[in-house]
């Protein structure tokens, strides 16, 4: 038996590299054709944020609650899970946030996306458009097979990445919600996306990947979006 001193975090892994990208492959041929609706489903809340309407808020936290349980059931539970235990902890998590995201978005309606303007704005906007449009070629850059691309709505890492800078543009809306109260109600809806996002960047440096920065970076800028004043009070 080997002394605790000589494991390293690499041998704590449940699964091979190749079994963990293969994953992707075998997952987007079960689901498919439902890449494409998660396509046009991005595109419609890309359009939405930039261009809000009144009923704006309540289809994107429905659209986005929809991902998460999807991604939860097809992706964390019926795949992930039987290569790491692990995954299958990840799934109430997950739960909470699309139920998070039905009650205050759809039910309620408090969430307005796109509300947020000045360079803050810009930026999670521009995470979102990130997750939607380049994350799925990351695959090839690594050298896999676009067969593996993650894909928005599809895959856990750009849903996460993608609700985190749509959250970064969102105001919180109702006469009765104090400031702070706001506050407290997008940091609730940040914690389940900022968690995955570290926990796949660390699965990810486990594995010895350049691509742990990715989830880390967008984590980061969308943190920096949501904090960044959304404007200046004139002077007195």
């Amino acid at each position: 038996m080997r002394e605790w001193w000589t494991y390293r975090p690499e041998d704590f892994l449940l699964f091979a590299d190749r079994v963990y990208w293969r994953l992707f492959e075998l997952h987007n041929a079960a689901v498919w054709p439902a890449q494409i609706a998660a396509l046009l489903l991005g595109a419609a809340i890309l359009v939405l944020t930039v261009r809000p309407r009144p009923w704006s808020g309540r289809v994107i936290a429905l659209a986005l609650a929809a991902a998460w349980l999807f991604v939860a059931w097809t992706f964390l539970w019926l795949r992930f899970r039987p290569i790491n235990w692990a995954a299958g902890y990840a799934v109430a998590p997950f739960v909470a946030e699309a139920l998070l995201l039905v009650w205050l978005g759809g039910v309620r309606g408090r969430l307005r996306f796109g509300a947020r303007g000045g360079p803050g704005g810009r930026l999670g906007l521009a995470v979102f458009a990130y997750a939607l449009l380049a994350h799925p070629f990351v695959a090839v850059l690594a050298g896999r097979p676009l067969a593996g691309a993650e894909i928005f709505a599809i895959a856990p890492d750009p849903l996460a990445i993608g609700t985190l800078g749509l959250l970064a543009t969102a105001k919180v809306s109702g006469a009765h919600i104090s400031r702070s109260g706001g506050r407290l109600t997008v940091a609730a809806l940040f914690l389940v996306p900022l968690l995955w996002c570290g926990a796949s960047a660390a699965t990810l440096a486990t594995m010895g990947t350049w691509e742990a920065w990715i989830p880390l970076a967008a984590a980061v800028a969308a943190v920096a979006a949501r904090a960044w004043p959304h404007g200046r009070k004139p002077p007195t």
